[in-house]
This record gives C-alpha cells, structure tokens and sequence, in this order.
C-alpha cells in the first residue's frame, strides 16, 4: 500500500512540475457513420504537419491541439476510409461523415490515450473479420480467454484467462452496455456471467482489459474486464436461418422499425429475436432451448443530450449429461487413493460412450430479463456527464451430479435454485483542460449495486426432486457502493494517469450482516516514441471478490483479500500492414478462494501469477489476413516450494490464431485454432487436465441482398475434453469412492448450414 502511495504522489508531482508552454490552436468536432449517422469512437484524427494525434470519445467528439490555426487533419479507423479534412482552429466544431471500406492495417495508428485502445484495435479486427453467430463465439474473440461448457448448453461458460480457472465469472468482470452481466453471490458461483441473452447481431463492438488497472471497474475485475456495446442503430434489417447436425436449428430476425427521415434527426429503433435448439453430441438427446428477445430506442434530444433504452429477455431449458468420470469411458485411467499417491482403475464393468450419460436426471432452466435507461450529456466548459440505471429480473434452476453414490446411496442429486432482483445506478462526470501542449482529463464516478435473491437453495434431492435436506437456503441483500476519481496528464510524448476507487460493501444472509470498505489506487504510464512504437506501464490494487454466504460463514478470514498486478506492454507496428501488442505481467492475491470437495467457498491460500501476453494481427493482401495470440502463465500457491503448490485447472499456456479471407466477390470466411496446453488437475499435480487442439471453419458468400454459409466446428474432428475437474465419485457396483478427473466431451465435427437475407 505503501508503495502505491508513493508512486501517486509522484505523479502528482510530475503533473504540478509541468509548465505550460506556448499557445496552441483548438481543433474540435465530431465524426459520425455516414449510413447511421452515429457518432464512431475511437478514429484516430491526426494533423498532417504536426503529427499530433487523438481519437473520439463515446459521443465520436474529438478536440486536438495544434500550433498552426490552419490545419489539414487525417481521419482514419478500421474498415472505414481514410479523409482529409482541411479546417480552421477556433471554428465551429465541425461533423465529418466517414464511409465504410475494406479493411486495411495501414489504417490502424498508434495514439496516446487510456481507453484500451490497443485491446479495442484487435478487437474491432477481430470482429470484423471472423463472422460470430453465438456469445461463445464473442467470448473467443478475447486473445487469452478460454471457455468451457460441462452441463448442458444452458449454463454459463467456465472461463480460463491469465492464469486463473475464473470459474463462471469470479475473476472477470463482464457487462453489456455497461450493465453487469455478472450475479454476485450465486448459489452455482461467485460472479456467475451467463451471456446467453446477448444476440451476437446486436453488438457493434467490445472492448477488454486485462489486470486490476481500470478505476472504472471493481468488483470481479481480477484478471480482467469484458465489455459489449450493442448497436444504437443498424444499417439494414436481417432474417437469419440455421440448420445442422445433432438436431441443431436457429433462427434469427433483427428489424430496423424507423424510416431514414427519423435517422437524420438522431432518432433509432430496432428489435431483434433469437431461437434455438439443439439435442448436441451426447446419447441422450440435449433438448436445448432458447428463446431471446432484444429492442433498443435511441434519441438526440437537442444537441447536448442522447437518451438510450433498452430491454432484453431470454429464457433456456435443456437436458445434460453431465461430467462422466474417466474410468466410466476407458480403462487404465489414474486416480488418487487416500494418501494423495497415483494408482490405475482396472476396466469397470459396464463401460459407456464418452458422450454417454450415467444419470439421465440432470439439467435445469433459467431467464432473465433487463432494462437499461442511459443519459449522455455534453455539458459547457468541456464537461461530460453519464447517467444509467439499470434493472434484472433473474430465475435459476440446476440439478446436478457429479459424485453419484460417493455421498450416499440415493445417488448424490443436488439441486441449486435462485430467483434474484438486481438493481443499479452508473454515473461519470469527465473534463478535458487544454494547457499549452499539455490535456488535463478528470474522470469522477459513482455507482451502486443491489442485489436482493428469494429463497437461494442448495439441496440434496431424489433423481424425482424430492427434498432430502438443505445445504444452504436463505435469502441474500447485498450492495456494492462506489466512488472513484482519477486524472490524466498527455504531454508530448508522455502520458501519466493516477487514480483512486473506493468500494463498500453490505453482505447480509441467513439475517447475519457484514460490510467492508477498500481502497484501490492505479498508477498507468504511457511512452508514445512515434507512429510505430508505444511503451507502457500500468500499475494497480484490486481485490478477489467474494460472495456472501461465504463472507458470513468464514469467520477470521479476508472478506475481500487485496489483489496486486502491474503489466509492462509494448504496442508496435513494424511495417504498415503488421500490429504487434506484447506485455508482461504479475499478479498477486493475498488471498484466493477456491471450491473444496464438498462443493463449498473456502479460502485457499496466497497465491501470485507472472506470464507474458503476444499479439499479432498481419495483413499478408488485400484479401487474406493473419491473427496470433500467445499467452504464457506462471500459476501457484505463493507459499510454496519450487515446483509445488499447483493451482488446479489454471491455464499455463493457450494459444489462438488463424487465417481469414475476404475477396471483393463476397466469398469471406477463415480457418482457426484454438490450442489449450495440458495442466495440473488438482494441486498436487498428481492428476492431469488434458490438453488440446481444435480447428474451425467458416465460409461464406455475401451480397447485397444476402448470405450463405457454411461452418464447421472441430473439423478433423479432434477427440477432446471441453471441461475436466477433479471429482470424488462411486459409480453403481463400486464398493468405494474414486477420486480422480471427471470430464465434458468436446463437440465433435458439427456442420451447418446458414441463409441469411438483408433488406
């Protein structure tokens, strides 16, 4: 703590040292989409004889500073094209339209700025070029970031990124439109983020960070953050269908609902609505269902002010097959005895498919439904304020096996259930300074959070759902209040930006209340040497959070244990058409909870993590680009020996990458990867999570009117595990408990089938 102090108090220092130096030419306006006529974050606008350079906020405003009071200012973005734009410093701000163009990596720039604009290049590439038509496919957009599906399609995604087994969302924060999509203190995990009611054909764009560096973000931001923004408008209108094997259909309709008369005067409406099923690979059928519905209203009230509404819903049922331990489905497999020490299970008696079931009474339901209401103001004296409130409606019911007769003889189902009301407030108030060459930028926010759930349930039950008895049953009220201010300095070639975030926190269950204030301070640095090359450091406390039913029953123990990361990143452009991002990093945690044997929250022990992080985006023609993601981590308790005190199921090295295309003729698609490196099973080492090598195809034939496609997932149908986990189990006619890895087949080769039509 002390050390961050310091390195705060530095920098105000280097701020207060900072002399004003000669006047300097304002050069303000905004850039809009020429068809949608909405503002477009983060182009880059660069006066030509100075090479001084900014990008767009949120509302496509920008403001330059440039010695001359004539400048000719270039306007460039991914996939739009690039103009020239000669304007005069002190006039009106002025409304350049840009056109959308195929996309070329000459027009990626490396600028000054904090908004994560290096991880939102990779990502507008990567999103432009590989088509997504599911939330798992936008979640592996994320360079680094793992998912892994193990009951049923219903179910939040287990996620895997910088050296943590996030579980469904502890270690990550996750939000759409800046809602939080992850439920604190869920009965199935802490931080549980479903994506399932995102449609993938809503969303403009997403941004990601990675460390605790961001004072915007708190609670769930360990290893990281992901955002999604959906459009505020759309370009046409969209009717999707889907087919393939296992039973597998989608359909899909996104509707522009307003004429472009309405558009020019800043107005926007649209709707859109999902279905899916699929029975999936496994010998009983999966009966997946999902229905989703989205709407979204935007309007420039006057100049100033953007009013923003939407609303979602979704609702899934499905079958799974749950977790299959490996002796069920091979023989010679290794397990555990009491001691800790490896053995083989001899062949069981009756083994099964790998895509077999044992008990057929697993699955479960879940909905939600949000609201969002959002106010963006551009208020005098360069002041910028944000305004959103929030509102979920959330129901959850799992049944669950993964010990069979270990516990008992009625076969060990378990039944998780919820019903929750999430309601929150977003606010942020910005200013931009211009002192000579040097930019002032203040960030001052607030925000609440409560979370209230209706009879949260853990339980044993029959494989009817008849109650046994309860694990944990009790009501939840929990709040998380925040107050974070932060300030910036650009000068030259430097950029330095300190911060502070102070969070509070209300647990309350089973009538039993504890609160806790923390505070965490961010230090970042910037080194922008040209065009070519930018260096940077960021710095910065976090914590690990936590849920409820934990922090009441874990008497003696950090509630919310501090977490310690710094990254030191370079962004580098070789050559015009290759986009190079590397980092190392470390983190530590003072504290870190991890699931015990039984199925409950407890504290597991100091833990710290290094690894480094590369990027790169090529651009080989016109036509064919090139993606690779390297990411190298270094897991372990922090308290141990050298080779001890694994951490089970983090990830030690993934990679990702792959080749796509895009002709003039509309044949587009790619060819990709996604390799996941073996890794320790339990803590010991003893047991092993295997590791592997997936390959994808899409390709697809767009024109004006229309789309077909065609997409394969697993294409030399690789045998693969998507989950493994360490499981104690007894399968009927075994006389004791195993301990060994339980696992979730992967997808083998699935083909489908897609025609889309556009008006």
């Amino acid at each position: 703590m002390h050390l961050f102090k310091k390195i705060v108090l530095t920098a105000v220092w280097l701020i207060a040292a900072i002399t004003y130096s000669s006047a300097q030419n304002i050069y303000k306006g905004k850039i809009i989409d020429s068809i949608t006529r909405q503002p477009v974050e983060l182009i880059t606008v660069r006066a030509v004889s100075s090479n001084q350079a900014t990008t767009t906020d949120k509302s496509g405003n920008f403001r330059l500073s440039v010695p001359s009071d004539t400048a000719t200012l270039m306007i460039s973005c991914i996939g739009c094209s690039t103009r020239y734009v000669k304007s005069r410093a002190g006039s009106h701000a002025i409304i350049i339209a840009v056109n959308h163009a195929p996309i070329d990596l000459t027009e990626v720039q490396i600028t000054p700025g904090l908004n994560n604009a290096t991880f939102s290049t990779l990502g507008t590439l990567d999103l432009n070029l590989r088509p997504v038509n599911s939330s798992q496919d936008l979640m592996r957009l994320v360079p680094g970031l793992f998912i892994a599906q193990h009951m049923g399609g219903g179910k939040a995604e287990q996620i895997f990124v910088r050296g943590f087994d996030a579980d469904h969302g502890t270690d990550i924060n996750v939000t759409v439109d800046g809602m939080p999509v992850n439920l604190a203190s869920h009965i199935h995990g802490q931080g549980y983020a479903d994506l399932h009611f995102l449609i993938p054909e809503t969303v403009s764009d997403f941004d990601y960070g990675k460390g605790p560096y961001y004072t915007d973000k708190g609670d769930f931001t360990t290893a990281g953050y992901l955002n999604y923004n959906t459009k505020d408008a759309v370009e046409k209108s969209i009717i999707s269908l889907e087919g393939g094997q296992f039973n597998s259909f989608r359909a899909m309709a996104l509707i522009d609902l307003l004429s472009a008369k309405a558009k020019q005067s800043g107005e926007n409406a649209y709707v859109a609505g999902e279905y899916n099923y699929t029975d999936g690979a496994f010998k009983l059928p999966e009966r997946y269902k999902r229905y989703n519905l989205f709407a979204k209203y935007s309007k420039q009230l006057n100049e100033n002010n953007k009013l923003t509404l939407s609303a979602s819903a979704f609702s899934t049922t499905w079958t799974a097959s749950g977790e299959i331990p490996e002796r069920a489905a091979a023989a010679g497999t290794t397990a555990i005895d009491v001691n800790g020490k490896p053995y083989l299970v001899p062949e069981i008696a009756s083994p099964i498919s790998r895509f077999g079931t044992i008990d057929s009474a697993q699955g479960g339901k879940t909905s939600r439904f949000n609201f969002i209401a959002k106010l963006a103001s551009n208020l005098k004296n360069n002041w910028t304020m944000e305004n959103q409130l929030y509102y979920t409606h959330y129901n959850f019911l799992l049944h669950v096996n993964s010990s069979f007769f270990a516990e008992d003889s009625l076969g060990g189902e378990q039944q998780q259930n919820e019903i929750r009301d999430l309601y929150g407030y977003n606010g942020k108030l910005s200013k931009r300074i211009y002192a000579g060459k040097n930019i002032f930028t203040t960030n001052f926010g607030i925000g609440t959070r409560f979370d209230r759930t209706y009879g949260t349930e853990r339980s044993d039950v029959t494989e009817q759902y008849q109650l046994l008895d309860y694990i944990e049953l009790g009501d939840i009220r929990q709040n998380n209040s925040n107050v974070y201010l932060d300030e910036t300095l650009e000068s030259g070639k430097w950029l330095l930006n300190a911060g502070v975030r102070a969070d509070y926190f209300n647990f309350n269950f089973h009538d039993s209340t504890k609160t806790n204030v923390i505070l965490s301070p961010k230090f970042n640095i910037q080194y922008t040497a040209n065009n070519q090359v930018q260096f940077y450091l960021k710095a910065g406390k976090g914590f690990h959070s936590n849920s409820a039913i934990t922090v009441i029953g874990n008497n003696g123990f950090e509630t919310l244990p501090a977490a310690y990361g710094a990254d030191l990143g370079l962004n580098w452009k070789p050559i015009p058409k290759l986009y190079i991002n590397t980092a190392l990093w470390y983190l530590y945690l003072q504290q870190e909870f991890v699931y015990s044997d039984d199925g409950n929250i407890v504290p597991g022990g100091k833990t710290k993590r290094d690894g480094l992080d590369v990027s790169a985006r090529y651009q080989l023609a016109k036509w064919l680009f090139a993606d690779l993601n390297l990411n190298l981590a270094r897991p372990k308790l922090a308290d141990s020996a050298k080779n001890t005190g694994y951490l089970a199921l983090a990830p030690t090295f993934t990679s990702t990458g792959g080749i796509d295309f895009k002709f003039a003729n509309g044949i587009n698609g790619g060819l990709s990867y996604r390799y996941l490196h073996s890794r320790p099973g339990n803590n010991t080492n003893t047991l092993i999570a295997d590791g592997y090598y997936v390959t994808d195809l899409k390709v697809n034939y767009t024109q004006k009117r229309y789309e077909i496609g065609l997409s394969i997932e697993n294409l030399f149908n690789t045998k693969w595990n998507e989950f493994e986990a360490e499981e104690v189990s007894q399968l009927r006619g075994e006389s004791a408990p195993v301990d060994q890895m339980s696992f979730t087949p992967g997808t083998p080769f699935f083909a489908k089938l897609r025609v889309a039509l556009f008006f």
